[in-house]
């Protein structure tokens, strides 16, 4: 049973709109918003008091185009300050924003969209084909400048009506924000927040990474995961610093950037930090502290800088455990449990686990406020992701050490991690089995050095072909986005058994070991 809110909490009053205007009348010409585009866009920088009146111009744009409170619009757009502002303007009149992940395939795009209910988007001119398709139902469609836009309606559009005038702050359980995370069904699940998750999230984060108003924060992650928007973007608003915002991560452009606006902090991932290694020694930089998964890496000799170490997910708002900045950490570490969250390791049975020994990680809060606040018009699956006595299951395995600091483990749930994306095998699976010719699948992750895993697709075919493996491909190339497509095939006559008759994944897992 989930837990239920009771007493008070720190955002009673307060919404989202409220902590951009807190600090557009504080701060008003204090540097908030820096971009820094690859292509021939010029760089450009908003004021608190600047990008608090685009929001504000955004907001009446939506409102003018029929967008009303409750309604939802898909945000399917790489990083770009665009997508904030179209965000926060969402969060300004109670709409809620639907962030969609860029890769996402039209088959993808077109469940969120009818799923959400969505009746409008805001997306990038080189998206454009891709959601048209995907979403006929949407009332318009606004993108950026550049290439064909058939029909949508120029981004310029929503920016060109006065600002909305001030309103009344939105109770805090109001809806504000989806984001689809692959579960281990065959659909991704609409993990959903309330301005209260927006802004618990931000001032926990912020205390994690110890932010500071004159802290300059670099963005590179992708503003539709939690990472981005989350641990940087509000994170950074809530302290009234500065994010410096590029298009995606590019270890060729990550140093310049950095050097040139003095970067105090970035969030990064495994994959970033491998890239950047290959680039050589780092070039004197103002860093004074990563966060990532892991603690302590050996890379952080190279780029001199210290790394804290964290976990955190979509459901869990902010690090529900984290290296505290002011003392060292356990390399290659998760971190300790957060202050703001109950944490516990649990075997199977849910009794706690002992000092070295591999427990399901388990976390308690509030829904709605530290922990989300459900799968969107899903309570089946809300009700079964928490514990008889609501504590919320994440599927990961951790270890706990003698000194109190954690280590990640694996998954308990049948998922990848491909380059940072969650991949449920079973979405791929359910992708595979429709093809003709398959009579069972099984996806497995294999090693990978940059992306950390892979998957590779096991099939028992029902009518062998020459042409079947290909037809996989394709077919998941269509259905799915890019970080799911396996990268092999391989036929087998049958799939190693459990003795319930499930298929023995650690068994497939190691056919891989001659791969390189």
């Amino acid at each position: 049973m989930r837990p239920s809110r009771s007493g008070l909490d720190p955002s009673i009053g307060r919404d989202v709109p409220w902590l951009l205007q807190s600090w557009a009348d504080r701060k008003p010409d204090h540097p908030f918003l820096v971009w820094e585009p690859f292509d021939s866009q010029e760089a450009r920088s908003w004021s608190y008091r600047q990008f608090r009146i685009d929001v504000a111009r955004v907001a009446s744009g939506l409102r003018a185009h029929g967008i009303r409170a409750g309604e939802r619009i898909i945000v399917h757009m790489e990083n770009c300050p665009e997508f904030l502002l179209t965000y926060f303007a969402c969060a300004e009149i109670g709409a809620v924003a639907v962030c969609t992940n860029t890769k996402s395939s039209v088959a993808e795009l077109a469940y969120f969209g009818e799923h959400a209910s969505v009746v409008a988007a805001v997306t990038q001119a080189e998206l454009l084909a891709d959601l048209e398709r995907a979403i006929p139902q949407a009332r318009w469609i606004a993108s950026t400048p550049g290439g064909e836009k058939g029909s949508a309606m120029p981004f310029g559009e929503l920016l060109r009506f006065d600002p909305a005038p001030p309103r009344e702050t939105l109770d805090r359980m109001t809806p504000l924000s989806i984001q689809y995370t692959s579960g281990t069904t065959a659909r991704p699940k609409a993990v959903l927040w309330t301005h209260a998750n927006a802004l618990f999230g931000a001032k926990a984060s912020a205390q994690h990474e110890s932010l500071t108003g004159e802290d300059i924060h670099l963005v590179h992650l992708p503003l539709f995961h939690t990472n981005a928007q989350m641990y940087s973007i509000l994170a950074s608003l809530w302290v009234g610093a500065t994010a410096v915002l590029q298009p995606r991560f590019s270890a060729s452009r990550f140093w310049d950037v950095a050097v040139r606006h003095r970067c105090t902090w970035s969030s990064v991932v495994p994959f970033c930090v491998k890239a950047l290694a290959k680039q050589g020694e780092a070039p004197r930089h103002n860093f004074r502290l990563w966060g990532n998964g892991v603690s302590c890496p050996a890379e952080d000799r190279i780029f001199g800088v210290r790394t804290i170490g964290w976990f955190g997910m979509t459901e869990t708002v902010s690090h529900c455990t984290v290296d505290d900045p002011d003392h060292p950490g356990r390399p290659y570490g998760m971190g300790r449990p957060a202050t703001e969250y109950g944490v516990r390791l649990v075997d199977g049975d849910g009794k706690p686990v002992g000092l070295e020994e591999v427990g399901n990680l388990e976390v308690f809060g509030t829904p709605g406020v530290s922990l989300f606040a459900g799968y969107l018009d899903d309570p089946g699956a809300t009700e079964a992701s928490y514990t008889e006595d609501g504590w919320f299951m994440t599927g990961d395995l951790a270890r706990l050490h003698p000194d109190g600091h954690l280590s990640f483990v694996g998954r308990s749930k049948d998922m990848l991690k491909v380059g940072g994306e969650n991949v449920a095998a079973a979405e791929v699976e359910a992708v595979i089995a429709a093809v003709a010719g398959v009579s069972e699948a099984a996806v497995v992750a294999r090693a990978d050095q940059m992306l950390h895993e892979v998957p590779v697709a096991f099939v028992i075919a029902a009518h062998p072909s020459t042409g079947l493996a290909d037809a996989i491909i394709s077919c998941c190339r269509d259905q799915l986005a890019s970080f799911k497509v396996p990268r092999e095939v391989r036929f087998v006559e049958e799939f190693p058994r459990s003795t319930l008759n499930k298929v023995a994944k650690a068994k497939l897992r190691s056919l891989l070991s001659d791969a390189p």
